[in-house]
């Protein structure tokens, strides 16, 4: 989306920003405290409307919203009165962003029209530009040729008066758009345009953020993963750059943590998105995202508790912790559960179509667990359309895998084996070792009942021998069971536990534990972890006697 607490608004100082340097040492007192404390402590009434949006900048930086949002108010009424309409105009709209982002739609709109009426009579400036913008945003989700024509307009009004934070914005504007309207190889190419200016360095540091941000979440939307790697990594420095609670810098490691995690590197994706939870300390969005997206790591590598904890925070922060909690509930067994609060919520779900694909693909799953065939069938059928209206590889084979489990369910066969096997081949081609793992499962599966055994089990053991290389232990559980032969272990221990236990027994350390199976500390730690919960024991001697006891020492 057009990220609204990206906005610099436009005041008779032509760039405020560039007076304070956001990336300063933090040894001594940074200019931006220095700002912040030096205009916080003085009173209020006295400073001009440009030093009370100097004070709004200083404590946006600084994490500091609401105070940052009520110098802007202050700073807009100080214009206003003044009958600086355009530099009036400028903070409506960035304080119209900013409402729309904590979900604040009333308020949004009223800001929105404050400024259109204050550029009602206006010639022809920059700041037009800029209201075009946020027009943009309020209307692309509902009327993308409407949105469009805004961002065009936009652009060039950018490109009138030179203004090169405008041209980068109405240039990812209308890549945002062509996004949402289907439009996938149009819009990427644009948002590549406009990360050149963000890379080159030649943004204010807002259009600097909300465009690095937007095109890394649009990226992961559409688990375009080499793009959005490389983008990450040209941006890096600037993100590290940044303040501790700096908006931008949780939604930077949330986006390192989604590139880690679909990379199949957990422990990485985990410590990643843990850090973006504490910077988001004051972002309850922001917080709310990285603990959805610590509870699907989590909920990946086996780590139930934790996954609970961290999808109950994201929930209570106003985050809707699906489809990932219905289907770490299908892991647990509860099956009708996870089918219920997954029909709630794609019942609930219209507006955001790739949002929408991603819980029509887990409730295919779910429903085909509880055999209500009629309920897979339909979001299967809608899942395809998706797949087909936006034309991206990701999304295409996660409908591809879905069909599958379908078509199997429902014993054609030779279109299971057809769908499988085109899931397979994409998800190795973007990379993506767990996706492609669980498509090996279905594709053995498929294949056995097609008679295929020998086929079968070398499809079968592919996918162990990822799920374990990955560290997903229920669905190495899950690979395990339906491969003959494999000796039942107690207490729903993995094959990796089991090894991990038996060295436990022999009295090794976590380090010589790593060092023996190739693996790091972190992950032994995890596996560890995982053990003591399911035998219900606490410590290292007590597990010991438990692997004895069951002849797994």
């Amino acid at each position: 989306m057009l990220g609204p607490s990206s906005w610099k608004g436009r005041g008779a100082v032509a760039d405020r920003n560039a007076d304070i340097d956001i990336t300063a040492s933090p040894a001594s007192q940074d200019p931006l405290t220095e700002a912040y404390t030096l205009l916080g402590s003085a009173d209020q009434s006295d400073l001009v409307p440009e030093e009370l949006e100097r004070l709004a900048d200083a404590a946006w930086w600084l994490g500091k919203a609401e105070e940052s949002t009520a110098a802007r108010q202050r700073a807009y009424a100080g214009h206003s009165a003044a009958g600086r309409a355009p530099e009036s105009a400028a903070i409506a709209v960035r304080l119209c962003f900013e409402s729309f982002e904590r979900g604040e739609a009333s308020v949004g709109m009223g800001w929105l029209m404050r400024a259109e009426r204050d550029l009602r009579e206006e010639p022809a400036c920059v700041q037009h530009g800029f209201l075009a913008l946020a027009q943009a945003f309020v209307t692309h989700g509902d009327d993308v040729v409407a949105a469009m024509a805004k961002a065009e307009r936009a652009t060039e009004i950018g490109q009138r008066f030179t203004d090169r934070d405008l041209i980068a914005m109405g240039i990812h504007a209308q890549g945002l758009v062509h996004v949402s309207a289907g439009h996938i190889a149009e819009g990427l190419a644009l948002l590549d345009e406009a990360m050149i200016s963000v890379v080159a360095g030649e943004l204010s540091p807002h259009f600097t953020g909300v465009i690095y941000c937007n095109v890394l979440e649009t990226c992961l939307d559409l688990a375009d993963l080499a793009r959005a790697a490389e983008w990450n990594e040209a941006a890096r420095a600037w993100c590290e750059s940044l303040p501790q609670h700096a908006p931008f810098t949780s939604r930077c490691r949330i986006s390192r943590a989604q590139v880690a995690n679909l990379r199949g590197a957990w422990p990485e994706a985990e410590a990643e998105a843990l850090r973006a939870c504490a910077d988001a300390v004051v972002d309850a969005s922001a917080a709310a995202k990285a603990f959805y997206e610590t509870a699907e790591i989590r909920r990946r590598i086996g780590n139930v508790a934790g996954a609970e904890e961290s999808f109950a925070r994201a929930h209570a922060l106003g985050f809707e912790p699906q489809p990932g909690l219905a289907l770490l509930r299908l892991a647990q067994g509860k099956a009708e559960a996870a089918h219920s609060a997954l029909r709630l919520a794609v019942d609930g779900e219209s507006m955001n179509r790739q949002r929408r694909a991603r819980l029509l693909a887990a409730q295919v799953e779910v429903a085909v667990a509880v055999d209500d065939l009629d309920t897979a069938r339909s979001a299967a059928v809608e899942l395809d359309e998706l797949a087909a209206a936006f034309a991206t590889p990701a999304l295409g084979a996660a409908a591809a895998a879905a069909s599958a489990m379908l078509r199997l369910a429902e014993g054609d066969i030779a279109r299971a084996l057809e769908r499988a096997r085109h899931a397979c081949a994409v998800w190795h081609e973007l990379k993506l070792p767990y996706e492609a793992a669980r498509a090996h499962m279905i594709y053995g599966l498929a294949l056995r009942q097609a008679g295929d055994e020998d086929s079968a089990l070398l499809e079968l053991r592919a996918a162990l021998a990822s799920f374990e290389r990955l560290g997903a232990a229920s669905d190495a559980a899950a690979a395990a069971e339906l491969l003959p032969g494999r000796r039942e272990l107690p207490s729903g221990l993995t094959a990796r536990e089991a090894e991990v236990l038996r060295l436990v027994a022999t009295g090794k350390s976590n380090r010589d534990i790593a060092a023996e199976l190739v693996l790091s500390e972190h992950t032994v730690a995890r596996h560890l972890q995982n053990i003591f919960a399911k035998l219900e024991v606490s410590s290292r001697s007590a597990a010991t006697a438990f692997a004895f006891d069951h002849d797994l020492a």
